[in-house]
């Protein structure tokens, strides 16, 4: 709500801390490994899904990554902040024949293999900031994947799109699936009409403690004693342009309503279906 007063666990990111990107990523490595226990009360489900073949990624995903079986199939498919595995598994249920997943978290990676083990899926997980993807995966990457609520938590653009860029294999695909920016503007009121916030949508990162309910809800640390994590909402157009930048050539941009982390649900659903809450985007490497 627009009127709701400011938390003191919500702040602007300072000069210093936005002048480091490495230094918030390391306080994300932090924040992610506490929302992991999160994750960990989802394992058996998340077992049920992978073992019976689903996946955890929404039809709009499926329609960018396409058929993984078609043609000669898939070979590598590596996901980018890969958190506790159900997406990057869910590549391999689609056909995907290898999977690797990198994350900064060690706790996340650690659900993640047993994921893996759990349902037999030929896996491997990395742990590194994006920012220090292995080398030796360069140009290995038939489908390079990053998805939902992944981008926010990046602080050098420029670089991740450099990785990309590095990681894709000559025909290599990327797929970039994620929360609209523009979401953000958006609220409900009381009546769950849509209303305007007070969000700025150009005013960098921001560091804060605790979760919102919808997305992570609340974990056993109280919110005081929680690190703090730092994102960043960049626009579209910043987006846009450090993977045009990086060398990389769009082929489709899409927009959608989708609320991928059912922060809006409050919203009658005739205004949700208005406004922008997600986007894709399908890239290639440089013609070669």
């Amino acid at each position: 709500m627009t009127d709701e007063p400011p938390t003191p666990n919500v702040r602007p990111a300072t000069a210093a801390e936005a002048a480091d990107p490495r230094a918030m990523h390391a306080a994300n490595r932090a924040a992610w490994d506490e929302a992991a226990e999160r994750y960990e009360g989802w394992f058996q489900d998340a077992v049920a899904l992978i073992g019976a073949g689903g996946s955890n990624l929404f039809p709009v995903e499926h329609d960018l990554i396409g058929d993984l079986r078609a043609g000669a199939g898939t070979g590598r498919a590596i996901h980018l902040q890969c958190a506790g595995g159900r997406d990057t598994l869910s590549l391999w249920t689609l056909g995907a024949r290898e999977v690797i997943g990198i994350d900064i978290s060690p706790r996340m990676l650690e659900l993640a293999a047993r994921l893996s083990e759990a349902t037999g899926a030929p896996a491997r997980w990395i742990e590194a900031d994006v920012l220090d993807a292995p080398h030796e995966l360069d140009g290995t990457a038939d489908l390079l994947y990053t998805g939902r609520g992944a981008i926010i938590w990046l602080h050098d653009l420029d670089g991740w799109a450099a990785v990309l860029r590095r990681l894709l294999a000559p025909t290599g695909r990327l797929v970039i699936f994620d929360g609209h920016p523009a979401e953000w503007l958006f609220d409900a009121d009381e009546d769950g009409h849509l209303v305007a916030t007070a969000y700025d949508y150009f005013g960098g990162a921001e560091a804060s403690k605790g979760w919102a309910p919808e997305y992570i809800d609340r974990l056993s640390i109280a919110e005081d004693d929680q690190s703090w994590k730092f994102a960043r909402a960049w626009t579209l157009g910043e987006i846009v342009t450090a993977l045009v930048g990086a060398g990389l050539r769009l082929e489709r941009l899409v927009e959608h309503p989708v609320d991928w982390w059912a922060g809006h649900r409050d919203l009658r659903p005739e205004d949700r279906g208005r406004i922008p809450l997600s986007f894709g985007i399908v890239a290639t490497g440089p013609r070669r």
